[in-house]
């Protein structure tokens, strides 16, 4: 949050890591957790919220960018005070 939430904040939604490559890497780290019988239902979610985003055609957006799919399912723009 220190990192990405001022860039949030200011609409900055350029990567530093794909959402595209993170997909891949949390998709992964679920193969893995299901090999292990692990459950990770965070991780399931994040990873879903991830897809939503690439489905959007954002997979080319840094992962604070997740911050749009979060608004336009709230119907609603983060805005600073």
């Amino acid at each position: 949050m220190q990192r990405l939430g001022p860039r949030m904040l200011k609409r900055d939604f350029d990567p530093g890591f794909y959402v595209e490559h993170f997909v891949k890497d949390l998709g992964i780290v679920l193969e893995e957790c299901r090999r292990m019988k692990l459950s990770v239902p965070a991780t399931a979610q994040a990873y879903m919220m991830y897809e939503l985003m690439m489905a959007q055609g954002k997979g080319r957006m840094g992962t604070q960018g997740l911050l749009t799919v979060l608004e336009e399912m709230n119907r609603t723009q983060v805005r600073t005070y």
